[in-house]
C-alpha cells in the first residue's frame, strides 16, 4: 500500500486486501486553496507591478493531516467533531467527490453517498426515471434495477407521483425519494452526512428502522450527525476529528464522553 506521499488515488476494489476491510485511509490529507487578494482590473495590475506587490495572494489550508481510518465490514461508525473538523471532508473522500492531496482512499464493494439528499437528480427527469438513473451509476443492471424498484417505491410512498418530474415534487418528497434509492438499492457500503435532519418524524423513524435493519444485514455505515441519540441508536464505535486530525477513536459511548467533556457545544448536546 502505497505511503502518505503517494498519488492520490481512490479505489472501488482491490485483490490485494482482506475481504473484512470495507474502508481504509492511509496517510490521507486534504488541503484547500483560496485566494485572499486576486487582481481583477488592469488599472490595479499597474499599481500592483509598480509597487512590486504579488497580483495574487494565495493561501492553503488543511482540512485534514495525515488521517489513517480503517473501517471493517459490517461496521457502524460515527464521524464526530465540531464544525470544521474535516468529517464532512472524509465522508466525501471516501466517496470520491473530493480527491486526496495526499495518501491514498480505498473501499472494497459497492458504495451510496448520501452526502446530500437528491444530489444527483435531475429536476427535468420523473421520479422512476431518477431511480433508473441512480442504480445505473452503481452498476445495477436492468433485472436487478426491476427486481427492487417496487422497495424503493414503497419505502418512498411516492408510487403516484413517479411519472412526475423531479422539479413538481416538494423537499419533503425529494428526501424521501432519495433516500429510500440510497438505502433500498442495498450497497455494501452507505455514507450518510447530516440526511436524517430532514423530514417529519414519522420519515425520520422509519429511516432509523431501516438503517438498523440494513446494519443489522451486515451492511457497512458511516455516519456524520449531530443527534447523539442517533449516533448511539445506530453506531458502536464512534471516531472523534479536531482540526483535520484524529483526536480519540473507540467504543463510541467513551468517544462521546470525552468529545462532550471538552467541547462546550457538544456538552449542551449536539457533537
Amino acid at each position: 500500500m502505497p505511503s502518505s506521499t503517494a498519488t492520490p488515488a481512490f479505489s472501488p476494489r482491490s485483490s490485494d486486501r482482506t475481504v473484512e476491510t470495507a474502508v481504509e485511509l492511509r496517510g490521507v490529507s486534504k488541503r484547500f486553496y483560496y485566494y485572499e487578494h486576486r487582481t481583477t482590473s488592469l488599472r490595479e495590475w499597474f499599481i500592483r507591478r509598480i509597487l512590486q506587490r504579488p497580483l495574487n495572494v494565495r493561501r492553503t489550508e488543511f482540512t485534514l493531516r495525515s488521517l489513517d481510518l480503517m473501517v471493517r465490514r459490517g461496521e457502524a461508525v460515527a464521524l464526530i467533531g465540531s464544525n470544521g473538523s474535516g468529517k464532512s471532508t472524509a465522508l466525501r473522500l471516501i466517496a470520491g467527490i473530493y480527491r486526496a492531496s495526499s495518501g491514498r482512499v480505498t473501499t472494497f464493494g459497492r458504495l451510496t453517498a448520501v452526502i446530500e439528499l437528491g444530489a444527483g437528480f435531475h429536476p427535468e427527469l420523473t421520479g422512476a426515471d431518477n431511480v433508473a438513473l441512480y442504480a445505473a451509476v452503481l452498476g445495477l443492471g436492468r433485472r436487478e434495477l426491476k427486481a427492487r424498484y417496487d422497495e424503493v417505491v414503497d419505502f418512498a410512498q411516492l408510487r403516484e407521483f413517479m411519472d412526475t418530474p423531479l422539479k413538481y415534487y416538494s423537499s419533503g418528497m425529494e428526501a424521501r425519494l432519495a433516500f429510500a434509492v440510497a438505502v433500498c438499492l442495498h450497497p455494501d457500503i452507505l455514507l450518510l452526512d447530516e440526511v436524517l435532519a430532514v423530514g417529519d418524524q414519522a420519515f425520520r423513524e422509519r429511516c432509523l428502522a431501516r438503517l438498523r435493519a440494513y446494519h443489522e444485514r451486515g451492511g457497512t455505515l458511516i455516519l456524520v450527525s449531530h443527534e447523539v441519540d442517533q449516533i448511539r441508536e445506530l453506531c458502536s464505535r464512534a471516531v472523534w476529528l479536531d482540526r483535520g486530525e484524529m483526536r480519540m477513536d473507540g467504543e463510541v459511548d467513551r468517544v462521546l464522553a470525552a468529545y462532550r467533556a471538552e467541547d462546550p457545544v457538544a456538552r449542551r448536546g449536539a457533537p
